[in-house]
């Protein structure tokens, strides 16, 4: 076959275009790891700070609320700068981040080197998602999804790992410290190499959704964080899910009317895609039961077990590199033979996962809980690869940065959610076998057991969606026509 100069600087654009995918892959690596990095140290802050449980796992929830609520206005940030920029602004307030985080004095400076460390995560997430979906074919985004699940699922699972071998030989301030300058030179090298792939084009915001997000978000989380907790009005988190349900809805309503003037900050009409709707519906429960199991481990592994953080990283670390071993190889998978036969298996694997995590004790040999991480680890590689791609692939190319900013959002929402769910039900199941009479062992041991009870009957959730989701999209030509929403 000859290679005419049209078909060479094809091949060479293809190669610049992926060039752009693999250091948005490395870059989103090392912010999303930092998503999940402070699980394994929260027994130690609760020392250091003199906090509690709740308070401590605010480190992660806070976090992934900011994100949630950044990440909707990424969508109008990515439509007015280029890639390089976009790349460059995300990798500048995430370095900031952590540097006051290295340097907290205090648990309330801590907290907030969090939140802006999670300001530049955000953007980082929908740029690579509508890079991808932007310059990768339909017919190998399977493919290179599964490459993208390194960043997207396996570093939040790496992050408890990461800072086990970090807390073993160093203060909890190096976590950040070692990240940092890894940081900063992807940023740079980044920054170098990088092409723009997409040209910017003027925008408005709506700071009012802005508002209403941030009002929605945080007040329902704080709200089922404190459910059943000890001191404080009685009513205060009714009060807070009021209006963080009474904000949301106000957000809704908002979004339908700016759809008429065509500059919603997030497009709803991307729920008028069934697979899409569905997807989305899957992956925030699948995230709600994943990160809530994540914050309970090490609790239980370290508070019941009395694992050192070391010990506790090298036991969740398997799990972890199995997830980014098989992310590519789920990836071929579903090009080959589609996404029902990888997301039903995954889904039953989650639950029995979750199911086994139940049955938690005192005195059973610790090593027997790998097997099962690494089964809930394995389970949900092989469902969120073809949720992913499923889910945005169901949409039209000028709905994909919605569609992937609704992804994040819900994502990060449901996960905050889900451990101040796992969190408020471990407390007040503990509570009330210490009022009955239990050691505190025991009353540790059955409040997990509840919290990962949690987690099983969101597996259920996520097993009944599995089944709605198809194995392929139809072609661009056949795709049906979306079902209205109102």
């Amino acid at each position: 076959m000859t290679t005419t100069p049209e078909t060479a600087r094809s091949a060479e654009a293809d190669q610049a275009d992926y060039g752009v995918l693999r250091w948005l892959v490395a870059a989103t690596f090392i912010v999303i790891l930092n998503e999940t990095i402070m699980v394994n140290a929260i027994p130690r802050l609760m020392t250091e700070f003199e906090v509690d449980e709740r308070a401590a796992q605010w480190l992660t929830s806070g976090f992934m609320l900011t994100m949630a609520v950044v990440i909707p206005i990424t969508g109008w940030f990515l439509q007015r700068v280029t890639t390089r920029q976009a790349f460059g602004t995300a990798m500048a307030v995430f370095c900031t981040g952590t540097l006051i985080a290295a340097l907290a004095p205090t648990f309330e400076a801590l907290l907030l080197a969090r939140v802006v460390q999670a300001a530049g995560t955000a953007v980082m997430m929908p740029l690579l998602m509508t890079t991808l979906m932007t310059i990768v074919a339909e017919s190998d985004r399977g493919r290179v999804m599964g490459n993208v699940t390194l960043a997207m699922s396996v570093a939040p699972a790496m992050g408890p790992a990461v800072s086990g071998v970090i807390l073993h030989v160093a203060s909890w301030r190096w976590m950040f410290g070692l990240v940092l300058p890894v940081a900063v030179v992807i940023a740079l090298v980044g920054l170098r190499r990088l092409t723009d792939v997409v040209e910017p084009r003027p925008g408005a915001i709506d700071w009012t959704s802005v508002v209403f997000a941030a009002l929605g978000f945080g007040p329902l989380v704080y709200g089922l964080s404190q459910l059943g907790a000890d001191g404080g009005p009685a009513y205060l988190p009714w009060a807070m899910l009021a209006v963080g349900g009474g904000a949301i809805a106000a957000f809704v309503v908002r979004q339908l009317s700016l759809q008429r003037s065509g500059s919603p900050l997030l497009d709803l009409r991307v729920l008028r895609h069934r697979t899409f709707a569905t997807g989305l519906l899957l992956m925030s429960v699948a995230f709600m039961a994943m990160l809530g199991s994540m914050i309970l481990l090490p609790l239980f592994l370290q508070g019941v077990r009395g694992l050192s953080e070391l010990e506790t990283g090298l036991l969740v670390m398997p799990g972890g590199l199995a997830m980014g071993l098989l992310g590519p190889q789920v990836g071929r998978a579903f090009d080959r033979y589609g996404g029902r036969p990888l997301v039903i298996p995954g889904s039953v694997g989650v639950l029995v996962a979750l199911a086994l995590f139940t049955q938690v004790d005192a005195t059973r040999p610790v090593w027997a809980l790998l097997p099962v991480h690494v089964l809930l680890m394995v389970s949900l590689a092989a469902v969120f690869t073809p949720v992913f791609t499923l889910s945005l692939g169901a949409l039209p190319p000028q709905l994909y940065s919605h569609g992937s900013s609704m992804l994040g959002t819900l994502q990060q929402v449901a996960a905050a959610m889900g451990s101040a769910i796992v969190v408020a039900v471990l407390s007040a199941r503990e509570d009330s076998l210490l009022a009955g009479g239990a050691d505190a062992v025991a009353a540790h041991v059955g409040g997990m057991r509840w919290g990962f009870g949690v987690g099983a009957v969101l597996a259920v959730v996520v097993l009944v969606l599995a089944f709605l989701m198809p194995s392929r999209l139809p072609s661009r030509d056949e795709a049906p026509a979306p079902t209205a929403v109102h």
